[in-house]
C-alpha cells in the first residue's frame, strides 16, 4: 500500500511537471531539488489542514464516503502480479482476477456518488451523478474490450494472462487485438474523470465536482483514490 501511495503521490508531481512545460514555465520548483519533495509538502499540508463540514450535510456519510472510494482503489491491487519471473509478487492470485478488479472499482462510484449527495450542495450533487453515470457507462466497454483478452490467455487470472504474454513484446495481445485495445485506453481515461472525459469535476461549470465540499483528509481520500485508480487501469 505504501508503495502504491509513493506512486499515486509522484504521479501528481509528474503531471504537474509535464503541464508546466506545455504552459512554458517551471512547476514545482521550492521544495527539494527541482521541487521533488513537493508531493510529501502538500501531504503534510493536507493532514494539518482544519477539516469541515457543511451545515446541514450529512454527516455520517459525508465522512464515510472518501473512505468508500479509496478503499477499492487500494485493494483492486491485491490481484494484480508485479516483478518478472515464475513467482512474481502478488498479495492474492485468485483464478477470476480481473472480475474482481471490474466489481471492487465499480464500487468506488457508490463513494463518490454519496459523497455529492451528503455534502449538501447542489453541484457537488451534480458531480457525483455524472462521475456514477461516467464510471457506470465506460465498464461495459471496458468488460468488452477484456473478453478478446479472456479469450487469448484461456483465463482469468492476471497472472496466467501475464505469463501467456511473456517473451517479447510481440507475444503481447495488442496487436491481435488492437481495436480493443484502443477502446480499453479511451474508456480508462473516461473512467478515472481525466480530461477531456472530466465532466464530473469541469471546473467551469461545477467547481471542483463531487467533493467541493471536502478539505483536509477527506479531500486527499478522494484525490488518492482518483490516482490510485488511474495506476490500477494501466496495470
Amino acid at each position: 500500500m505504501g508503495v502504491i501511495l509513493l506512486h499515486v503521490a509522484y504521479l501528481t508531481y509528474a503531471e504537474r511537471k509535464i503541464l508546466s512545460f506545455m504552459q512554458d514555465r517551471l512547476g514545482p520548483m521550492e521544495v527539494g531539488p527541482y521541487g521533488l519533495l513537493q508531493p510529501i509538502a502538500d501531504g503534510i499540508k493536507l493532514f494539518f489542514k482544519e477539516d469541515i463540514v457543511p451545515a446541514g450535510a450529512n454527516k455520517v456519510i459525508f465522512t464515510m464516503a472518501p473512505i468508500l472510494a479509496f478503499v477499492p482503489a487500494m485493494i483492486g491491487f491485491a490481484v494484480v502480479p508485479f516483478g518478472a519471473g515464475e513467482k512474481p509478487w502478488i498479495i492474492s492470485d485468485i483464478n477470476v482476477g480481473i472480475l474482481y478488479v471490474l466489481a471492487v472499482t465499480s464500487i468506488g462510484a457508490y463513494g463518490i456518488i454519496l459523497g455529492g449527495w451528503a455534502s449538501n450542495n447542489k453541484y457537488s450533487l451534480l458531480g457525483g451523478l455524472r462521475a456514477a453515470a461516467q464510471v457506470i457507462s465506460y465498464e461495459l466497454n471496458i468488460g468488452l474490450a477484456i473478453v478478446g483478452v479472456i479469450l487469448l490467455s484461456g483465463s482469468l487470472s492476471l497472472v496466467k494472462i501475464t505469463e501467456a504474454q511473456a517473451g517479447g513484446f510481440w507475444h503481447w495481445y495488442i496487436w491481435p487485438q488492437f481495436v480493443a485495445f484502443v477502446i480499453y485506453s479511451i474508456s480508462a481515461v473516461a473512467e478515472t474523470n481525466r480530461l477531456p472525459f472530466d465532466l464530473p469535476e469541469a471546473e467551469s461549470e461545477l467547481v471542483a465536482g463531487f467533493f467541493t465540499e471536502y478539505s483536509g483528509m477527506r479531500f486527499s481520500f478522494f484525490f488518492m483514490a482518483e490516482y490510485a485508480n488511474m495506476i490500477l487501469v494501466s496495470c
